[in-house]
């Protein structure tokens, strides 16, 4: 049996446009991007003459919108692009680009008009700093959005109950490439100590996909008079801002504490289980996650694929992660440590595409309105837009 498919919707208050997506997430593919493909349902006699537009964007932000340092706001635009959906500037048959597209231009009627767009080759991944619990307002974020507005033009001001928009993600799924399985190894030698000690650590292999477990072998050969006392391991995840300031926040977003101990002339061979999941660390701020849609769950974010060609500071946001192992030895002159890093990937597996013969033909429509959530506040919705309700709702057919 298919299962049907949600498409989502949010219409402007004063009616006059409505936008109608069969997806929120488009995957880059590193050589390619999912194009951005949707329908905006106009109302003829709430639009009064006026046109309608369309817009993708990519926004850096840093901090909350009303927060100003020296006059300078923290937010960058990195994209804008816009296109004019009605009246059409050509035949709507010829605007129509995927099979979602004619299946929701059948189902919503004569005032409804498709739109498309394609990423720039340059534009990062959806990435977000999480906030404490006690902050309020956007934070530290890489994100794209949709905009549909009625006006006379499309510079001209546009009044809030004309305009609806739609928070969109822009992921990236690990590529499909043999890896070599990370491994680092270091000797150390010690004062009042002939012999070194070594230690090796691995992975089993480069990329592990969210919510899968990392198994890190640790090899150590202590030949030295000294005694390990303790080995702690953990998975750090580094976010780098390289837009504005190239600042660096390392979190450990899992930590095991072994208590193991190597005795001098001693050896150790263990494989050790690290699982690093967002549901450990939700209320730790600075954890870079996957682009937030407002009420929808997410993870911890992506390692970042940089493009051949890509300046990283267009990037805004940069994530990779590593396996650290830290040995505490001790000796008569106090304790030291001797730490390894091994790099790894951390990403979605790339899904099973459905064959178009599976899909289901009918469509199940979804509000976008954050007081339909249980718990949230009416005008808590997405930037201040709430759904028209049922008045522009397709019927039946």
């Amino acid at each position: 049996m298919s299962t049907k498919h949600v498409v989502f919707k949010k219409i402007c208050k004063d009616k006059s446009v409505g936008v109608y997506m069969g997806k929120r997430d488009f995957v880059d593919r590193v050589d390619s991007v999912d194009p951005v493909d949707g329908v905006i349902l106009i109302d003829p006699e709430a639009i009064k003459g006026r046109k309608a537009f369309v817009t993708l964007s990519c926004t850096f932000r840093y901090g909350r919108d009303d927060m100003d340092v020296m006059g300078i706001a923290f937010r960058r635009e990195l994209h804008l692009s816009t296109r004019q959906v009605y009246p059409p500037l050509q035949d709507p048959e010829h605007s129509i680009h995927t099979k979602m597209q004619a299946k929701l231009l059948r189902k919503l009627g004569l005032n409804a008009y498709p739109f498309f767009f394609e990423f720039p080759d340059n534009l990062p991944c959806s990435v977000a700093l999480q906030p404490a619990p006690s902050d309020s307002g956007k934070q530290c974020a890489v994100e794209f959005e949709i905009k549909a507005f009625s006006a006379e033009s499309h510079d001209a001001k546009v009044h809030k109950r004309s305009a609806v928009k739609l928070m969109i993600r822009k992921v990236q799924y690990a590529p499909e490439t043999e890896d070599t399985a990370p491994s680092v190894e270091t000797t150390r030698d010690f004062l009042m100590s002939d012999k070194p000690l070594h230690v090796e650590a691995s992975l089993e292999k480069e990329t592990y996909y969210h919510g899968e477990v990392i198994n890190v072998h640790v090899n150590i050969t202590n030949h030295s008079t000294k005694t390990i006392r303790n080995i702690i391991l953990s998975v750090d995840q580094v976010s780098t801002v390289v837009l504005y300031s190239n600042d660096s926040y390392v979190k450990s977003v899992v930590t095991e504490d072994s208590g193991d101990a190597v005795s001098a002339g001693a050896s150790l061979q263990k494989v050790y289980r690290l699982l690093p999941l967002l549901a450990n660390n939700r209320e730790r701020r600075g954890i870079a996650l996957d682009g937030k849609l407002k009420h929808e769950d997410t993870n911890l974010a992506s390692s970042s694929i940089v493009k051949e060609g890509v300046l990283k500071e267009v990037l805004g946001i940069l994530v990779s992660y590593r396996v650290m192992v830290k040995l505490l030895v001790g000796g008569m002159m106090g304790s030291s440590e001797v730490g390894l890093e091994v790099p790894f990937k951390l990403m979605h597996p790339k899904p099973d595409l459905v064959r178009e013969s599976e899909q289901e033909e009918e469509m199940v429509f979804e509000e976008f309105k954050r007081s339909y959530l249980r718990g949230m506040a009416a005008d808590d919705d997405e930037d201040g837009n709430v759904s028209g309700g049922d008045d522009m709702a397709p019927k039946e057919k």
